[in-house]
């Protein structure tokens, strides 16, 4: 981590995190995608047992990394539920063809 001289360059950085972090969230968003192809119903889509592993496989890392779990669970909880819903209706297109 870069060691900041003052406030721009600490801004700079975020930003430049922020980019890296939405290109990386797009990234799973296509796989996600991909994942519709291999699906046979809404409940698979679900996943809820994925979800869970997901979850604490985020949390176990952000207490690795001395940040709060909690934060990270809602930040995840929110991400996979807008591609959930956004698989949800690619895989229903999906069947009307």
């Amino acid at each position: 981590m870069k060691d900041c001289k003052n406030l721009n360059e600490v801004r700079n950085e975020i930003d430049t995190l922020d980019e890296e972090i939405v290109t990386l969230i797009a990234q799973r968003n296509a796989y996600i995608h991909q994942a519709v192809k291999f699906k046979q119903s809404v409940e698979e889509v679900k996943a809820t047992d994925r979800v869970d592993q997901v979850i604490q496989h985020v949390r176990r890392k952000a207490i690795e990394l001395d940040m709060s779990a909690n934060m990270i669970e809602e930040l995840y909880r929110n991400l996979i539920d807008s591609m959930v819903e956004s698989e949800i209706a690619e895989f229903r297109d999906k069947g009307a063809f």
